[in-house]
């Protein structure tokens, strides 16, 4: 599998720590501090679905590929307005494409796992051209009267075209069953017959334990992604690590000890926007000309589960 082409959509509407400290026992050096963000984009006037057909088209063109020349479409999506259809189903329609998809849920690691799958379909022969789009609202998730998750949660969208190639060079999934770690709760309809009805739940996350997990297992797998591809840490170009938190991302780097600017970042002023982090990352660095062909890339991501996904790619082979 290789990349052929990028795309990314975020939110008109940029919120400051400043702005979130009007309502929130809050400030932005309280914020900046633990978090790295400054910033982030939140859905106002644009839906979800607006910013996944955005980011889908770019990438669809300057891919080349037609859009009724894909063979498949993966989403990766924690939640969004519909339970059924799958995000995939609408989008489909909104890009013009005619090919079937799926949508997958693996919280903030879900670009990873959709290039596994990706590269496992073309080598199988199922697909040569497939579609993957990242589109999460995860500030809709959110108790917006605590500090907890609001700070750190926003809205956006990215999305690659793959096809076949040679640049998938080694890829690691693990998970630990932890689900009170990181989870959010959706109120399902009631029937007649429930004996255990729960109401609905905004999301949860223990701070200091998700830190440590996201930290230990991060590290632990991308040392094992680098076994496999019988590499070392320096022989990586950049490390596009999912954007959740700078100090988690500082930490992981110190471990490894690799220097700060083979780790770009973007939080400081888009937030955490889940599994769209690595793919808009990815997207912003090409558009800067910051990525060339023969640069390998390691893009490591943890999540809700709690799971972690690290692979390793040869840029443009």
């Amino acid at each position: 599998m290789r990349i052929i082409g990028t795309g990314s959509a975020l939110p008109s509407l940029s919120v400051s720590n400043d702005e979130l400290a009007t309502f929130l026992d809050t400030s932005d050096e309280w914020i900046t501090e633990r978090t790295g963000i400054k910033a982030r984009r939140l859905l106002s006037t644009e839906t979800l679905y607006d910013l996944a057909e955005e980011a889908a088209k770019k990438a669809i063109k300057s891919s080349g590929v037609a859009a009724d020349q894909l063979d498949f479409i993966i989403c990766s999506n924690v939640a969004n307005r519909y339970i059924t259809p799958g995000m995939n189903c609408i989008l489909q329609e909104k890009i013009g494409a005619t090919c079937a998809g799926l949508d997958i849920n693996v919280a903030c690691a879900g670009f990873v796992n959709a290039l596994m799958l990706a590269d496992s379909m073309i080598q199988a022969g199922r697909a040569k051209h497939i579609l993957i789009v990242c589109a999460e609202e995860p500030s809709k998730y959110c108790n917006w009267k605590e500090r907890d998750t609001s700070i750190l949660f926003a809205d956006g969208a990215g999305a690659v075209v793959v096809d076949a190639g040679d640049g998938f060079k080694a890829v690691h999934l693990s998970m630990i069953s932890s689900k009170d770690v990181l989870y959010y709760e959706r109120c399902m309809e009631e029937t007649p017959y429930e004996r255990n009805r729960k109401e609905g739940q905004p999301l949860v996350m223990r701070g200091r334990e998700l830190f440590r997990m996201a930290v230990s297992q991060s590290t632990k797998d991308i040392r094992t992604v680098l076994e496999k591809a019988g590499m070392q840490p320096s022989d990586i170009t950049y490390y596009l690590m999912h954007q959740a938190n700078k100090r988690i991302i500082e930490s992981i780097r110190t471990l490894l000890g690799e220097p700060e600017e083979k780790f770009p970042t973007n939080i400081e002023n888009y937030g955490n926007t889940s599994s769209a982090s690595i793919p808009i990352l990815l997207d912003e660095m090409l558009a800067a000309g910051k990525i060339h062909k023969g640069d390998t890339l390691l893009m490591s991501a943890f999540g809700a589960g709690f799971v972690s996904a690290v692979c390793i790619l040869e840029w443009g082979k």
